[in-house]
C-alpha cells in the first residue's frame, strides 16, 4: 500500500479473529517499530511481545481494575505488545508514543488489524506491573506507553469519520 492510503484507512478493531498473527508479519511489524522517530536518535522505547497466557492474563487484570470495569480490556486480541519507555530520556513520551503510531501503520500496512489500548502507564506502576517487570528481566526507570493489541479482524472497519474544518491552521 502507499503511505497514504495506509494512514488514511488504518481503523482502531475491538472484535479478533482467533488466529495469531504470522510469524514472518508480526517481526515485520515489530521492526517497523525500531524505526520509529526518537528525540536524539536515543531509542528510549522497548516493546514487550506477550505470549505467556499468565503474564497477559495479570496484565488484563491490571488494565481492567486501572479502567474500574471488569472486562477484557484487550477484546480477546490473539497477539499484545506492550511499549515502554525510559523515564530518564527527556522525550521518552513520544518516543514511545511515535513507536505505537509506527506498530500501527506497518500492522495496516500488511493486513493485521490493531487497537492502542491505554492504561499502561496504571499497569507498569502498580507494585504488580513492577513485579512483572523485574520477572521478565527488565531494569531501568521505565513507563508504560501503550499496549497494542493486534490480529485480524472479525468484522470490517467502520469508515473515517468526517476530518473536522479547523484541523489545520496556514500561517
Amino acid at each position: 500500500m502507499e503511505t497514504l492510503t495506509v494512514l488514511k484507512t488504518r481503523r482502531s478493531c475491538r472484535a479478533y479473529l482467533p488466529e495469531h498473527v504470522e510469524e514472518e508479519k508480526l517481526n515485520a511489524i515489530l521492526e517497523a517499530g525500531t524505526y520509529a522517530a526518537t528525540g536524539m536518535g536515543k531509542q528510549s522505547p522497548i516493546i514487550l511481545v506477550i505470549r505467556d497466557p499468565e503474564i497477559r492474563a495479570r496484565l488484563r487484570k491490571l488494565n481492567a481494575a486501572a479502567m474500574g470495569m471488569d472486562i477484557d480490556p484487550f477484546y480477546g486480541a490473539p497477539e499484545l505488545l506492550v511499549v515502554l519507555a525510559n523515564k530518564d530520556i527527556p522525550t521518552y513520551l513520544c518516543d514511545g508514543s511515535l513507536v505505537l503510531g509506527n506498530l500501527m501503520n506497518a500492522a495496516a500496512d500488511l493486513g493485521v488489524a490493531s487497537c492502542w489500548i491505554h492504561r499502561a502507564k496504571e499497569e507498569f506502576e502498580s507494585e504488580e506491573g513492577k513485579a512483572i517487570l523485574k520477572q521478565l528481566g527488565i531494569q531501568g526507570n521505565y513507563e508504560g506507553i501503550g499496549n497494542l493489541i493486534l490480529g485480524y479482524a472479525a468484522k470490517p472497519a467502520n469508515p473515517p469519520a468526517p476530518r473536522k474544518a479547523d484541523y489545520i491552521y496556514r500561517v
